[in-house]
């Protein structure tokens, strides 16, 4: 069976602090490293979600609920559940995390930053898909888990 886990699929975490949260694989490691020798990949995922914004809110409100909490975290492959959707290439998901920034705790805080911009970004104005409609695999990722 080939391959489908791939850097741009979306996943869900499984199990954990993030059950239920929705995230983008940023790299895999199929053969697994030195430190994990088992199948996992690195994530960037969105751990509280923006809410509904409706016309009459004020500008203050609106920027409050549009604010995305980022997560970046290595996931074993037991745990995640791919799904049907894969954000644009525009996005580039290899340069939203890199395995230096793992290693220490200010490189992790610097990713979370990096990939908390590049999301609400997107959410904002999703990317357009071949029809030039607002990407659904954005859409879907910008949505609280319903379960």
């Amino acid at each position: 069976m080939g391959k489908f886990i791939k850097a741009g699929r979306v996943v869900v975490i499984l199990s954990g602090r993030y059950a239920g949260k929705k995230a983008i694989v940023a790299k895999v490691f199929d053969d697994g490293s030195k430190s994990r020798p088992f199948g996992h990949c690195l994530v960037a995922g969105v751990d509280r979600a923006p809410l509904k914004v409706t016309r009459k809110m004020s500008k203050k409100k609106i920027s409050k609920r549009t604010r995305v909490k980022p997560f970046v975290k290595y996931v074993n492959y037991n745990h995640i559940m791919p799904t049907r959707y894969q954000v644009p290439t525009e996005i580039q998901p290899a340069t939203m995390v890199t395995d230096q920034q793992m290693d220490t705790s200010d490189g992790r805080i610097e990713a979370k930053k990096f990939v908390k911009s590049l999301l609400q970004e997107k959410f904002l104005a999703p990317p357009a898909d071949k029809t030039g409609k607002p990407s659904k695999d954005v859409l879907y990722l910008r949505k609280k888990l319903r379960f």
